[in-house]
């Protein structure tokens, strides 16, 4: 399909694995996923989300 792309080409892309993309599209967490059957397909121009929970801010004031 044009202009998307698969979890193993995402995971591949972000260096992270193939699961961790599918949790990532589980939880909604990248804009434009969607599911067909038993496959995500995943927008080719679809940035790595961050993960808030490990960002820390410091206030070193």
């Amino acid at each position: 399909m044009n202009g998307y792309i698969t979890v193993q080409e995402a995971a591949e892309k972000w260096g992270v694995t193939s699961r961790q993309v599918q949790i990532l599209c589980k939880t909604n967490r990248i804009p434009g996923a969607t599911r067909l059957s038993r496959i995500w397909i995943i927008p080719e121009n679809a940035e790595k989300p961050t993960n808030e929970k490990r960002k820390v801010e410091f206030d070193n004031e």
